[in-house]
């Protein structure tokens, strides 16, 4: 185990500390009995002592003796006789520090130097018991020893004193085995108490150890962690709410990456442009929408500054610029480049202490937008205009009429004609707008059954012939008469939009042109190709050409009694059979038509009309 970690861990430290209670705990314990052993045992041999000399008669035969110096072989023979009860050293001592008599042949000479003088001295000065300790050496033995002195005589009148010397050593050794006991005893209380206590550690620690290595895997994403619970103390309550805060996060982190996968599939998908701007003009965010509106790749945004990036597109959007837009309250702006309309809005971003840290700017190409603005302009302004002009016409001649100005009937009959030409083009715009508008809405139901393209194209051709040999025109049919091409169509809708196209091709070739109408099979599409050498379309009108109430030649048309929807009219049908119209042309040499549509996949009845 890696030593640092170790001393590290809380196991460690409460196994210190558990062991470290102890240790003060029996120390303390060990020294105060100690002690207290040491005490009982020189208070026993003390008063041991005491209660045998003052019990005993040695003391008051002695102070019968005035002097003691004159009693010697009495005194000796007196302490010979007590020596043989008790195993200590007698001194018997008198006033001027002779030793009088003895149990150990020292007697008769000084004890001064031999025994503890300042002993002998203060039990003669208060007339009291005293004891002291030191130690004797004895063949190079150091003996530890205590003297106790008696006084001889009543108060400070003392004749001599009674000195006893104590050899401890018993004593002593008794304390240092109690002692050794205690210490093996200590010992083995520790051993026994760094094992409890690591025990106890570790049901402390592996639960919270579980909890770290939880909340570790938890840090790296992985939620799908859970806490046992063994027990139900601080620790088991801790694992709960371990495991409440795990499933509660989860749930959070789950809504909240529900959401910004949300946020990011919005500002993915958007089609308006969002760019976040910090205070430092550093790009936070912009989606796909703004970068391909600014030109740029997603390298780009990260290494470039706004101000970089927005330049070639608006100068008056830098970010110095926007901010004093902010802080003046204008939060909008339309501007125009390389052909595209673009609106932008831009406000302040905040922090969560409500401080201005950047700007949020949105881009929205409002190019097509403002094109089906002014397309609906036209179309209403188109309208009334188309309205307007036979209105106008019917009302005028009604008016001349109803005023009696007309008294030829030649004259009132072709103003009648008038009238009734101008109702019918209204009613045929009325017509053509309200079919536009159910193929808008899809409410334009085709019956689509199959049949036979060739057919339809002779019984077209045959209904408008007339009209172009009115005008000296030759309708050249080259498709093959005989051929079947099997179209899933709706006949009706099919035959308008040829009779509109080869129509428009009458309209827009001059007499005596010449008009080719072919039909082929091309793959699994049959192609009507209508080709005149009329006029033409310019290439500034080509684009247009398919939008509602759009003329080439504006006179020639109303003239001719268009509206101005055929193509657009042909268009939705063509493309409701899943089919396309398209167009080629050139100024003064002529317009080609071509109409495809898919051949039907069933197999056709023969000679299917």
């Amino acid at each position: 185990m890696n030593i640092k970690k170790f001393s590290h861990s809380m196991r460690w430290k409460l196994v210190l500390i558990y062991c470290l209670l102890v240790f003060i705990a029996t120390t303390i314990i060990g020294v105060l009995i100690m002690s207290r052993l040491e005490a009982y045992y020189i208070d026993s041999t003390k008063k041991n002592l005491t209660d045998t000399l003052q019990g005993g008669t040695l003391i008051s035969s002695l102070k019968t003796y005035d002097k003691l110096s004159d009693h010697q072989e009495e005194i000796q023979s007196n302490i010979e006789a007590w020596s043989k009860t008790i195993q200590e050293e007698i001194f018997v001592i008198d006033d001027n520090f002779m030793i009088i008599a003895s149990n150990n042949a020292n007697q008769g000479k000084s004890a001064v130097g031999m025994l503890d003088t300042p002993l002998i001295m203060t039990t003669l000065a208060k007339g009291e018991a005293s004891q002291s300790y030191g130690s004797i050496i004895s063949k190079n033995t150091t003996i530890p020893v205590m003297n106790m002195a008696f006084p001889i005589g009543e108060g400070k009148n003392n004749s001599g004193v009674i000195y006893l010397r104590v050899d401890m050593t018993s004593i002593y050794n008794t304390i240092n085995q109690s002692k050794q006991i205690f210490i093996q005893a200590m010992i083995v209380g520790l051993v026994i108490t760094v094992i409890l206590g690591t025990l106890i550690a570790r049901s402390i620690t592996t639960p919270i150890n579980d909890v770290t290595e939880k909340a570790e895997k938890m840090a790296q994403g992985d939620f799908s962690q859970e806490v046992s619970v063994k027990s139900k103390d601080e620790i088991g309550r801790l694992a709960d709410m371990f495991n409440l805060l795990r499933t509660q996060l989860d749930a959070t982190l789950f809504e909240m990456s529900s959401e910004k996968n949300k946020m990011e599939t919005i500002l993915k998908h958007m089609a308006d442009g969002l760019i976040a701007v910090n205070l430092d003009g550093q790009i936070i965010h912009a989606n796909p929408a703004a970068a391909q509106i600014l030109k740029v790749t997603p390298e780009d945004i990260q290494n470039e500054s706004y101000n970089t990036l927005i330049k070639p597109l608006n100068e008056e959007l830098g970010l110095e610029q926007l901010m004093a837009k902010c802080k003046s309250g204008e939060l909008s702006d339309v501007f125009e480049k390389s052909g595209s309309t673009y609106s932008t809005r831009y406000d302040w971003f905040k922090d969560e202490d409500g401080n201005d840290v950047g700007i949020i700017i949105l881009i929205e190409d409002i190019t097509q937008r403002q094109k089906l603005e002014n397309m609906q302009m036209d179309f209403v302004a188109n309208v009334s205009h188309e309205l307007k002009t036979p209105l106008t016409t019917i009302k005028s001649y009604t008016e001349t009429l109803l005023d009696g100005g007309v008294d030829d009937p030649e004259i009132r009959s072709e103003f009648l004609e008038i009238i009734d030409n101008e109702a019918d083009r209204m009613n045929r715009l009325v017509k053509d707008l309200l079919q536009l508008s159910r193929l808008d809405n899809n409410q334009e139901i085709l019956n689509r059954k199959e049949g036979n393209l060739i057919s339809l194209l002779k019984a077209a051709v045959k209904k408008i012939e007339l009209t172009a040999k009115n005008k000296d025109q030759h309708l050249n049919c080259l498709f093959n008469p005989e051929e079947r091409i099997p179209v899933d169509m709706d006949k009706d809708r099919i035959e308008q939009v040829i009779l509109n196209v080869i129509s428009n091709a009458i309209k827009y070739t001059p007499e005596g042109g010449r008009i080719d109408i072919d039909a082929l099979k091309r793959d699994k599409t049959a192609v009507i190709t209508v080709t005149d050498n009329g006029i033409g379309i310019p290439e500034s009108e080509k684009s247009r050409i398919f939008e509602r109430f759009f003329r080439v030649d504006k006179a020639r048309s109303r003239a001719m009694g268009g509206t101005g929807l055929g193509l657009a009219i042909s268009k939705q049908i063509v493309e409701g059979h899943q089919g396309t119209i398209q167009l080629e042309s050139r100024e003064g040499r002529g317009t080609k038509v071509m109409i495809t549509l898919p051949l039907s996949l069933k197999k056709g009845i023969r000679n299917i009309e």
